[in-house]
């Protein structure tokens, strides 16, 4: 994929596939320390242990409509190209956590991209809470539909 913003959109839809209710992202940009970390963190269905393991094998799918998932296995790839790494860790009944590390100015980065489009794509769905935090040197924006919902 082409930007951050895109992967981060796969991960999200996998989410709501998983029936998370709420979905967490955050992304990090620590320039002083030439690191981006994404993390998206779901109470969705979580992921059995044994395809856990392999989860990012493009050939391991839960889907049904195709054999293939390429979303983490490429965001991984991305992550490696880099100078960082991808982890995945998930509990079955509880939900999912993808965290993802990489050299901010390593010239093979993407781009963020249209995050604020990816953003608004998730505020529009009603039926999911989502947390939105992005962080730059401490300077923090962040956006809670809960706490919009109470209004």
């Amino acid at each position: 994929m082409r930007e951050i913003s895109l992967h981060i959109m796969d991960i999200v839809e996998n989410s709501i596939n998983a029936d998370a209710t709420l979905i967490e992202i955050e992304i990090k940009e620590n320039i002083n320390d030439n690191l981006l970390t994404v993390k998206i963190k779901d109470n969705g269905k979580g992921i059995p242990k044994d395809m856990l393991q392999s989860i990012t094998d493009p050939f391991v799918t839960s889907r049904t409509t195709r054999k293939v998932g390429l979303g983490l296995s490429l965001f991984e790839a991305t992550c490696r190209a880099c100078n960082g790494f991808l982890k995945v860790s998930s509990e079955v009944s509880k939900g999912t956590e993808v965290v993802a590390v990489m050299q901010h100015d390593h010239i093979d980065r993407p781009p963020m991209g249209r995050i604020e489009e990816t953003i608004v794509s998730c505020l529009l769905n009603p039926k999911i809470d989502f947390v939105y935090t992005h962080n730059i040197n401490g300077k923090l924006f962040s956006i809670d539909t809960r706490e919009i919902k109470k209004f």
